[in-house]
């Protein structure tokens, strides 16, 4: 039987760089216990408020990175009005194979008709986050390109069994054990996993509020950053 992943820092290192006179409120508009797990991880604490935002897809959303963006933006907008003074962390994760866009699974046939898709085939995983705070606002994507394993009928069945999949943007978690699914990944690892920390790193230096903190396994990350005042 597969068991959920126990979370682990080892792809993590150092601390935030923080400013002994000012700890400001750091909120996570997301439920994800994967995102938590990781801000955790690089000495964040973060209150837990998820924006419940709908997540399908509007005329505006071109693009896969445009779709990411907006709704990582509202997420992070949405949650944001009722903490005006924090940093509201937003974000989205999206898979995309053919040009095709493959958000979370319905149902446990419809993850092993993903992971079929998927198999033995590359794609990409792109996760688009926003911050929100007092000094303004700013967000950014990041594209990673992961290879999924040549997965057996069987191993598939085994890992939609355990329900590991169900909640999760391509219905697989590249952190799960001992499924293992990914065979290469070029890019960020943790922008896979759902929170690109080099990125977030990013935006919060723009807030000005930098953090000293690296991805590690974080092979040439792919980041575009996009400023708004």
């Amino acid at each position: 039987m597969i068991e959920p992943p126990t979370p682990s820092n080892n792809r993590i290192s150092g601390q935030p760089v923080r400013n002994p006179e000012y700890t400001p409120h750091i909120v996570l508009a997301s439920g994800s216990p994967r995102r938590t797990e990781i801000l955790a991880s690089v000495g964040v604490n973060a209150d837990v408020r998820p924006s419940n935002m709908p997540e399908h897809r509007l005329p505006g959303d071109i693009t896969p990175e445009a779709w990411g963006l907006r709704l990582a933006g509202d997420k992070a907008a949405s949650v944001s009005k009722e903490y005006p003074d924090a940093l509201t962390i937003g974000a989205d994760t999206i898979v995309v194979i053919d040009g095709d866009v493959l958000g979370k699974p319905a149902s446990p046939s419809e993850a092993v008709a993903t992971l079929t898709r998927l198999r033995n085939r590359p794609h990409r995983v792109v996760t688009a986050v926003a911050l929100d705070s007092p000094a303004g606002s700013w967000s950014g994507w990041s594209s990673t390109d992961v290879k999924i394993r040549d997965l057996s009928d069987s191993e598939i069945a085994e890992y939609v069994g355990s329900g590991l999949p169900l909640d999760k943007a391509g219905s697989y978690g590249i952190q799960d054990r001992p499924f293992n699914p990914a065979e290469l990944v070029k890019g960020c690892y943790l922008n896979v996993v759902g929170l690109p920390v080099c990125l977030m790193g990013e935006l919060f230096e723009l807030a000005g509020w930098p953090l000293d903190i690296e991805c590690l396994d974080c092979a040439g990350a792919m980041n575009t950053v996009t400023a708004q005042a």
